[in-house]
């Protein structure tokens, strides 16, 4: 049986830290989990380059009895998205053997951590609205959304070849409210299930799936306006790579928390300056527009 050492309690406090993390990275992203993701659990660091494939387009031709076949070259199309995004939260925790007795204590300290790195990283991919430029802008700055405004967002993303993908609109709260109360999208007799004003919940729209986020990008000044975004899961990647552990005996130990194709590093450091244990939780990331026709701007 091993012997219990500081290193093992050290080692077995940030495991713990780690595994406690993951319930709050699933809960609080909404973009991270509606993009394109791709995670790989290789090291890097920031300013690398990560090349994302993108399926490339094929035509089908007329072919008659003994011809052949004409053969298309297959490039793959590609969107290089750079780790430039390096985000940290820490805090400290003056004793820490107090996490291990009582473990509401971590979820205390380590779910606001972990709330401000994914906030950090819905806020990057939201303000990647500029970059889809295929079409232009529907609805108008400082307007209420319309049923019609809704329909022409689905309509275009259909022409853009979306096909049989999920699609997704993400609006601010305000924004929300406003959709929630058309009578055609909230009225039980106009839309079969009342469920907008039963729970609150739109839920799927002109079949977009519905989301509100308070991260929503907005601009100007009085009315405001509101950059709200309809999109396709290859719309938009988000590249996440883990980041390097200490090296062993600088007074830092440090675990990967992850999950569904996303994850953070942890690590726990002694904070001499005051006299305490330091906890980071960091990522490196990148983000960047994938297909831009996928992307439609909609703006209230």
């Amino acid at each position: 049986m091993p012997s219990i050492t500081s290193a093992n309690v050290a080692n077995a406090i940030v495991k713990l830290v780690a595994a406690d993390a993951l319930p709050a990275l699933a809960a609080n992203l909404i973009m991270g989990h509606l993009v394109n993701r791709s995670f790989e659990p290789v090291l890097a660091q920031a300013g690398d380059t990560v090349n994302v494939p993108i399926p490339p387009a094929l035509v089908a031709n007329d072919i008659s009895e003994g011809s052949a076949v004409a053969t298309q070259a297959v490039n793959a199309g590609n969107a290089a998205i750079v780790l430039n995004k390096h985000k940290e939260s820490s805090f400290t925790i003056p004793d820490v053997t107090k996490v291990l007795a009582v473990p509401d204590l971590l979820a205390l300290y380590l779910q606001p951590a972990i709330i401000a790195v994914c906030e950090a990283i819905e806020t990057d991919l939201l303000a990647l609205y500029p970059g889809f430029t295929t079409n232009a802008a529907l609805g108008t700055p400082g307007a209420d959304l319309t049923e019609t405004v809704i329909d022409n967002a689905e309509t275009i993303l259909f022409n853009a070849k979306v096909g049989t993908r999920d699609k997704y609109l993400v609006v601010s709260p305000e924004s929300y409210s406003i959709l929630r109360q058309l009578p055609r999208f909230s009225e039980a007799q106009t839309y079969g299930s009342g469920d907008a004003i039963i729970r609150g919940s739109i839920g799927k729209l002109k079949d977009f799936n519905v989301f509100r986020s308070q991260l929503v990008v907005k601009t100007g000044s009085t009315p405001l306006t509101t950059h709200n975004l309809a999109f396709a899961k290859d719309a938009i990647g988000l590249v996440t790579r883990r980041l390097p552990k200490p090296l062993p005996g600088t007074g830092a130990v440090a675990e990967y928390s992850e999950m569904g194709n996303f994850g953070v590093r942890i690590v726990m450091s002694y904070a001499p300056n005051t006299l305490s244990q330091q906890f980071t939780v960091d990522v490196l990331y990148g983000c960047a527009v994938l297909r831009n026709a996928f992307g439609q701007r909609i703006t209230a």
